[in-house]
């Protein structure tokens, strides 16, 4: 299997975040939580950018066109040319900014707050389509990465400080998550992190300047090691979901290396997922 990383776009970016393949239009959505900018790389090699008004770490597809964003101060809905927005649930806490964002498949958002320090005090709430949040887990020191099962029942959970997987058992009809429990520790800090059609997760591990795919069972399988010393998360896309991308960041590195804030891809990594879409 190819183990090479490449650039894809070349961005220099402060902090890279929330890859999202967007299959509707063939492209691949990211974020640069600290320049508050979100990106657009289509496959033509165009890499397009939009300024929003505070830092932002991810964007993900709606049914009715334009994007959902999760701000520091929480989700909000943005029309197709990016003019108007809507804030879909609002918390605005001080020191804490955005996190991690996923979308189940009955169309709830799954969002972490991450301490800017990450000294504990974030947590990962459910916003319902109508916008009524719930608080899911509280007291996570550094909620960095989700990820979904194949079969859409459990939700992982990745704490960059605690350097460990969780995972929740989560209703498909309620959205209720229960049965909180350690899945695997990590060697490292773990960060953003996707699924495979077989179960396995691919974890970006930030101080280590590599992906792993680990097993259900927590052995690692597979490493990939990066030009980029800080990857922030990955996902798959391209025309099969065939491809791993991954954002990097380079913020508080001394002597950035080129690579470190670019998106990088491995061609061919294996069978990704389809992500959900927001319905709104």
């Amino acid at each position: 299997m190819p183990t090479t990383a490449e650039q894809a776009v070349p961005a220099a970016a402060h902090h890279g975040h929330g890859p999202t393949w967007d299959a509707g239009t063939a492209s691949l959505l990211w974020t640069d939580l600290r320049a508050r900018t979100v990106h657009r790389y289509a496959p033509d090699d165009t890499d397009h950018a939009m300024q929003v008004p505070q830092q932002v770490s991810a964007a993900k597809p709606r049914t009715r066109g334009g994007l959902l964003l999760h701000f520091d101060e929480g989700v909000a809905l943005y029309d197709a040319d990016g003019e108007r927005r809507t804030w879909l649930t609002f918390w605005a806490r001080d020191g804490v900014r955005a996190g991690e964002t996923t979308v189940d498949v009955g169309g709830r958002v799954w969002a972490t707050t991450v301490r800017e320090d990450e000294s504990g005090g974030g947590w990962l709430v459910r916003v319902d389509p109508n916008g009524a949040a719930h608080v899911v887990v509280d007291g996570i020191a550094a909620g960095n990465g989700l990820a979904w099962s194949p079969d859409d029942t459990r939700l992982h959970l990745a704490d960059s400080a605690a350097r460990r997987i969780d995972v929740l058992t989560v209703d498909q009809v309620t959205g209720a998550a229960t049965e909180r429990r350690t899945a695997f520790d990590v060697d490292g800090e773990p960060a953003g992190m996707c699924a495979d059609a077989d179960g396995f997760l691919w974890v970006a591990v930030r101080d280590r300047g590599e992906v792993r795919r680990y097993a259900p069972d927590g052995r690692v399988d597979r490493t990939v090691p990066l030009p980029s010393r800080r990857p922030t998360s990955c996902c798959f896309g391209g025309e099969d979901l065939t491809d791993l991308y991954i954002t990097t960041a380079r913020d508080g590195l001394a002597e950035p290396e080129p690579a470190d804030g670019a998106v990088l891809v491995v061609p061919g990594a294996g069978a990704g997922l389809r992500s959900h879409t927001f319905p709104g």
